[in-house]
């Protein structure tokens, strides 16, 4: 993990076109910018692994077990 100490208006570039800015700082609380293409995604960590966990569960309830088709099968005569 890279960590940088930043002032009030400094920024951090993440390649050409991403930038992340600091807007202020209160006691436990920084408040930041991000500028980036509208293709990227941004969300909060917290959000993000919620969003992992229901992606998780959703292709769990989605996969079916296999089905005995057996049964189905057309006889020849």
């Amino acid at each position: 993990m890279l960590v940088l100490t930043r002032k009030i208006n400094e920024e951090i570039k993440l390649g050409a076109d991403i930038s992340i800015k600091i807007i202020s700082i209160s006691e436990n609380q920084v408040k930041i910018g991000i500028e980036a293409p509208k293709t990227i995604q941004i969300l909060r960590g917290e959000v993000y692994e919620k969003v992992k966990e229901s992606t998780i569960e959703a292709a769990k309830a989605s996969s079916h077990p296999k089905m005995n088709l057996t049964n189905y099968k057309i006889k020849k005569v």
